[in-house]
């Protein structure tokens, strides 16, 4: 087989196929009736993938979409991640192609989406200097019943990033109704105070991030108190340090909020610096896998 008859790198996978269309008839287009996670592939390998199936079984079981069997979704984000050594893993799984109309069907069979997109190209001082970061006017409605899952409603999140095209700032930070800090457009939000860490309760509205979850363990290893709790915008205004956590981009610290300035702080440091050796540790045991 010469090269022109090569079959190209799969860079998506609909229900384990190598192709990138959809039924049109499927929930997760027709109603938002679905569920994602994305994550970083580095060196051909998916970093905290179990973690990532995990919140993805939890969240399925919330919203009575069947999950598909693990071992697949397993088989089928290493398949992409031999053709596409680095870049960021995306999971979608929806209550797959349904009649018209809200009502489940009563025969669904959950639909499976895998794809591979380019690293956004951030500098590295990112992760080192900071982010400078903006208050976004949208609130965050409140519904308990969604809180915390990483639906494909994000209308909102989408609303709140078009509010500015300033490339100097990377991220916003969102409200609910009631003026409380939740998250930012695609990142979880931590304050340090009294050498506390402080994170938004996610119980009413946004994203329980798999980032999130990891640096809160990895705070509470290293002896810190760590606390869900409600935020105000003043105490994002008056912390020691501020910063965001995402799967792709790991820790950011936040350089301003708006025109205040902050510094990436000692413990922002120690969990960056954590976050890295368990990171590492997980590539180490892959290759020696």
């Amino acid at each position: 087989m010469n090269l022109l008859t090569q079959p190209a790198p799969a860079s998506a996978l609909i229900d384990g196929e190598a192709k990138r269309c959809v039924d049109f008839a499927d929930r997760g287009l027709q109603y938002g009736d679905g569920i994602f996670s994305t994550l970083p592939l580095v060196a051909g390998f998916p970093l905290l993938l179990g973690r990532h199936l995990d919140r993805l079984q939890r969240d399925a079981g919330r919203l009575k979409i069947p999950f598909p069997d693990r071992s697949n979704l397993l088989q089928e984000a290493l398949r992409l991640a031999s053709f596409n050594p680095e870049g960021v893993l995306k999971i979608l799984l929806t209550r797959g192609v349904g009649g018209r109309g809200y009502r489940l069907p009563q025969r669904g069979e959950t639909t499976r989406i895998l794809s591979v997109h380019p690293r956004p190209g951030y500098p590295d001082e990112t992760r080192t200097r900071g982010v400078r970061v903006r208050w976004c006017e949208l609130r965050l409605g409140i519904n308990p019943r969604l809180a915390g899952i990483k639906h494909l409603n994000r209308l909102e999140q989408v609303l709140a990033r078009a509010e500015w095209d300033d490339e100097r700032i990377l991220e916003g930070l969102m409200r609910d109704e009631e003026g409380f800090l939740v998250e930012g457009v695609m990142s979880n939000v931590f304050l340090v105070q009294g050498g506390r860490l402080l994170t938004p309760l996610i119980d009413r509205c946004g994203v329980a991030g798999v980032m999130r979850a990891l640096v809160m363990e990895l705070a509470r290893q290293a002896g810190l108190a760590v606390e869900e709790t409600r935020i105000l915008p003043r105490q994002a205004w008056e912390a020691e340090e501020l910063f965001l956590t995402n799967s792709v981009n790991g820790i950011w610290p936040v350089c301003g909020l708006e025109e205040k300035p902050f510094e990436p702080g000692a413990i922002t440091r120690m969990l960056s610096r954590r976050l890295e050796a368990l990171i590492g540790s997980e590539l180490e045991t892959r290759c020696e896998g």
